[in-house]
């Protein structure tokens, strides 16, 4: 029998709510990934000019990767005052940080026009987006997670997921349709300014959309139980989150920060570094590249949700461990067929490997969202997602590019992603299974340990 914190909430309002959540992450992800396409196709001209082609490739992917190294900080921040204030309000903050920082990259002057400042603003609003994003994803699959139906949680959490699919397909899709009606000239020179300028019209929709939702009921039943704990002198109720995750959670934060090698590395590998890898070691055109990837992750799209469900019927673990595996088998047969250099080879290799990674991402937030209490459960999803991916997301493509200049092939470019597919599997191999947990049951109750609420919280599943 659900807990008043967990019923069903109407149908209508779920659906509301997930799609506040669903739009928020995809025009958050949209402004992440453009910025990934444009330093795979025109930052190394732009904005590292007095560079060989590959080595400036390397240092436009190097700012990219400057926006991995904040999110650990976003995740911080965001975390600590999303478990303190409430996920809408930093919600809305996140979506404002991110739509005007790429605003402002579509308004930036290039190396041409002021020189090294250009690429040092480059950096600077970079690492704003990072900051933003290392704030949004907790929040998101969690103001989800909290609202759901127990029952169903890994589909509808799995949702806001799609955002990252949903905002490659549109930057994707943006840039695709730019290279296709404008002259290589043209789309140096303005053309690649469109897709960040139009993120402040997403910003408006998004923030309308996502102001209309309420704040999740477990958080409020949550925040009134610490409150009574500080009105009753209970000193233990109202540590720092951070603290309290570290202290009691971090064998859950380490299995997220492992859980996330797989899942964030092919990731960058088959949607960012593949731009690269195709239109110079395949002798692919950009076009058709772009074409690949853009339809790959309309199919990705569709599948998460299907990942999703299917872990409310088998479990969290075995989803997850069959895209890590998954994904680590296909790596030789991805490059294989991208080196041919034809457009259904490529269009191959990059969905399966998209449909595999969508096994790890679909149950991951609701995954993560169950190994924590609530009053920590934002630092606590966000600290493992995001402090991983400074170890994985953010240097993939830059580790790739290099191992791609420096062998001339693919071979350890695929043996680095089985690496990090078998630390995934070790990491989830470990864990408990999470699905049958009630998000506002785990709670541990004052002068409870928290070790003891998940102990016998597991011993139901």
């Amino acid at each position: 029998m659900s807990s008043p914190a967990t019923a069903p909430p109407a149908p209508s309002n779920l659906k509301r709510i997930v799609a506040a959540s669903l739009i928020g992450t995809t025009i958050e992800w949209y402004d992440f990934f453009l910025y990934g396409s444009a330093a795979a196709l025109v930052f190394n001209q732009l904005f590292f000019p007095e560079s060989d082609p590959l080595v400036g490739t390397l240092l436009s992917f190097l700012t990219y990767a400057v926006g991995f190294a904040a999110r650990p900080l976003g995740a911080l921040v965001f975390g600590h005052y999303g478990d303190r204030l409430g996920r809408k309000k930093l919600l809305v903050l996140s979506l404002l940080l991110m739509g005007g920082a790429t605003f402002a990259i579509g308004l930036l002057p290039t190396h041409a026009t002021i020189g090294t400042a250009a690429p040092v603003l480059l950096t600077v609003l970079r690492l704003v987006q990072g900051f933003a994003l290392g704030g949004e994803w907790g929040g998101a699959v969690l103001l989800v997670s909290e609202h759901g139906d127990a029952r169903r949680r890994g589909f509808w959490a799995s949702w806001p997921q799609t955002g990252a699919p949903a905002g490659q397909l549109l930057a994707t899709g943006v840039l695709s349709l730019l290279t296709a009606v404008l002259s290589d000239s043209a789309f140096n020179t303005w053309g690649w300014r469109v897709p960040f300028l139009l993120s402040g019209v997403l910003v408006i929709v998004g923030l309308w959309i996502r102001l209309s939702v309420d704040e999740s009921p477990v958080f409020r039943q949550a925040l009134a139980q610490a409150e009574a704990r500080k009105g009753a002198r209970v000193v233990d109720a109202e540590k720092l989150p951070l603290v309290a995750v570290l202290r009691h959670h971090w064998r859950d934060v380490l299995i997220a920060m492992g859980a996330r090698m797989a899942e964030n590395i092919s990731y960058y590998v088959i949607t960012a570094f593949i731009l690269v890898y195709a239109t110079t070691a395949a002798d692919v055109s950009k076009q058709t590249a772009l074409n690949a990837v853009l339809i790959a992750s309309a199919v990705h799209f569709a599948v998460i949700p299907l990942w999703g469900a299917l872990s409310d019927r088998v479990g969290r673990r075995p989803v997850y461990l069959l895209g890590a595996a998954g994904v680590g088998l296909w790596m030789f047969p991805f490059f294989a067929l991208v080196d041919t250099g034809d457009f259904g080879s490529l269009l191959l290799a990059v969905t399966v490997g998209l449909v595999l990674h969508g096994a790890m991402y679909a149950p991951q937030a609701a995954f993560f969202s169950e190994m924590f209490a609530t009053r920590m459960r934002y630092s606590g999803a966000s600290i493992g997602a995001q402090f991983a991916s400074v170890a994985a997301g953010a240097p993939a493509p830059l580790i790739a590019t290099a191992l791609l200049q420096s062998t001339g092939g693919s071979t350890w470019i695929a043996l680095y992603v089985i690496a990090a597919a078998l630390l995934t599997l070790v990491a989830v191999g470990v864990a408990k299974e999470t699905r049958h947990r009630d998000l506002a049951d785990i709670e541990p109750s004052a002068g409870a340990a928290p070790e003891r609420a998940r102990a016998e919280d597991a011993h139901t599943v």
